[in-house]
């Protein structure tokens, strides 16, 4: 995007900054000019491609203006023609050092058990960087908030960068959060709208707010230790399940390229770790069948449309929240880690020979809001034995692996374990904005056209806009779809299907920008690596052996021993669940 001095176009603008001249485009903050250059201005609160608040002060740098000195914050301060700036005077490093130095007076110093060492606290990369270290600590005792199944907000650790509200208001657009100034203390923080609990907002889980947080005031509910005590528990068996993105994903972890797959690397972790090794991909294979049926039927018999998909916790949390009164749109299909969790207590226990109650079922997912789906009490079966034991975030189970002495990167790869054990391309797809609406296409339209129509790929639904939209022709009927990243977008969506102006048929929502490569658990990435993430999952979905659901040998073999078919009541009774009006549950 921006390039050394020569080549500028009429809406470039040339500035000098540390010596060098730069041309940038008009309009540019300070910041983008100097990283566009290669010159690293250091941050703590700025977020590329949102509203920049300045609130941390660390991107401090000095410049001319009208005779004088002044230091200014790049992230916010607008570029100008024949500007020069410096970045690293000895000015510039003594007001970043008081900044910090602000911050650190009153921050927690726990970084020892903090669950942000270990490379990802940004507020600890700057404090090395300036060999800051107060003599006097006092900390302001705001106390934490655990009400949350999901996430944890330890306030004393909150530094005022705002990150948290920007990307809830501006990206998620869900907004409960707010920059607060204490009116005794003058202490900036931010906290919930009304200061309630998070579990008394409209918060669906989502966990962007735990990914961009530089500290650890926002972080997952961990799940490590109870994963490890049933590991050490000889009464159970730990049955694990791997979510789509995190074969594309955890390598990072492990110092791989973004978007490697290490399917087979993770099915040996497991094995190492204890236990049965399984694939996510094959459940999301059994959601396409019943999924496809209950289109299928909605579609034939006048059923409610669009049909919604229900895969993503944190999408049908907002609907119970924002839109109860059209709670009939989504699918009664539980997401894939809830069917394989049900079939990991009903089916496979007569296959591998252990009790149901003995099975410790623990689910590996890119996703924060995952935790909170488990608890929920319709995810329990007939006999009140919970799905899903445990979530581990991948971050979770990065720490988890390294803790075990595991090197993900220098394992072999192993296959899974059997009965539930085989997956395919369009299991895999699942974990990418617009895959669970192709991975039902290339199933849907077979069965609608009794296998006239043979089509695999669905270029239209790929892609990270916020909204895409098309027609697919199926025989006679032309299919209207639209796939949606991100539940910023979904707002207006939803006001036409309420108005009873929707023309879709079938609506793929995602709560996370980009779907689950970049959900709220996923290891930290920025937009380009997500992109990354995007090809390599593609890739891994072109070089499957099997790449339609309804041709999966292990859901065939799972129907014709145990369900009879898809949307039968033994499918119906396991598989599929209902919804709740939770708009009152908000203060």
């Amino acid at each position: 995007m921006y390039e050394l001095y020569g080549g500028m176009i009429d809406t470039d603008i040339c500035l000098t900054i540390d010596d060098k001249k730069i041309v940038c485009p008009r309009g540019s903050s300070i910041l983008a000019a100097a990283r566009g250059a290669g010159i690293e201005i250091p941050t703590l609160c700025y977020l590329k491609g949102l509203t920049p608040t300045g609130s941390c002060g660390v991107c401090a740098v000095e410049l001319e203006e009208n005779g004088e000195t002044v230091i200014r914050r790049a992230c916010r301060y607008e570029a100008r023609d024949g500007m020069v700036v410096r970045t690293n005077t000895p000015a510039v490093r003594a007001y970043r050092r008081e900044r910090i130095t602000e911050l650190l007076s009153k921050h927690p110093n726990d970084c020892l058990t903090c669950q942000k060492t270990g490379g990802d606290c940004r507020l600890q990369e700057v404090t090395h960087l300036f060999e800051i270290n107060p003599e006097v600590r006092k900390v302001p005792g705001r106390g934490m908030d655990t009400s949350s199944p999901a996430m944890i907000r330890n306030m004393d650790k909150c530094i005022a960068c705002g990150r948290c509200v920007t990307v809830c208001s501006e990206v998620q657009k869900i907004g409960i959060y707010e920059m607060y100034t204490d009116p005794e203390t003058g202490d900036r923080y931010a906290r919930t709208k009304k200061n309630v609990s998070l579990s008394a907002t409209s918060c669906i889980n989502c966990g962007q707010c735990v990914k961009v947080c530089p500290v650890a005031a926002l972080t997952e509910k961990s799940a490590m230790q109870r994963v490890m005590d049933a590991l050490n528990d000889p009464k159970k068996t730990v049955v694990w399940q791997m979510a789509p993105a995190v074969q594309n994903t955890l390598g990072e972890g492990f110092g791989l390229q973004p978007g490697t797959d290490v399917t087979g690397k993770i099915a040996a972790a497991m094995k190492q770790l204890g236990g049965y090794a399984y694939n996510t991909d094959f459940s999301a294979d059994v959601t396409i069948m019943e999924e496809g049926a209950e289109l299928i039927q909605r579609i034939r018999s006048g059923g409610v449309l669009p049909m919604m998909t229900s895969c993503c916790p944190g999408w049908v949390k907002y609907m119970e929240y924002n839109y109860p009164d059209q709670l009939s749109h989504l699918s009664s299909c539980k997401s894939p880690q809830q069917i394989f969790g049900a079939l990991a207590k009903i089916y496979l226990p007569d296959k591998i020979g252990v009790n149901a109650e003995d099975i410790f079922h623990v689910s590996i997912m890119p996703c924060v809001a995952k935790k909170y789906e488990m608890q929920r009490p319709e995810m329990k079966n007939a006999l009140g034995i919970q799905d899903v034991d445990a979530v581990l975030t991948s971050r979770e189970a990065i720490r988890l692996m390294r803790l075990k002495g595991i090197d993900l990167a220098k394992l072999e790869s192993k296959p899974f374990d059997s009965f539930m054990g085989q997956w395919t391309g369009a299991g895999r797809i699942f974990g990418t904005t617009g895959g669970v609406m192709e991975a039902a296409l290339r199933t849907v339209t077979v069965l609608l056209t009794d296998g006239e129509l043979d089509r695999i790929d669905y270029e239209e639904a790929r892609g990270y806009r916020g909204v895409k939209e098309a027609t697919v022709k199926i025989g006679d009927m032309d299919l209207k779809i639209a796939v949606v990243n991100g539940i910023g977008n979904v707002g207006p969506i939803m006001e036409d299907i309420r108005a009873g102006k929707s023309p879709y048929h079938f609506i793929e929502v995602m709560a996370c920008p980009g779907g689950c490569l970049n959900g709220g658990g996923a290891p930290l990435a920025s937009v380009d690596q997500v992109a990354v993430r995007m090809a390599g999952m593609y890739r891994s979905d072109q070089n499957a052996p099997i790449r339609r659901s309804h041709e999966n040998p292990d859901v065939k073999k799972l129907y014709e021993e145990f369900l009879e078919e898809p949307g039968s009541p033994a499918a119906h009774f396991l598989l599929h669940t209902h919804y709740t009006d939770r708009s009152g549950e908000v203060q």
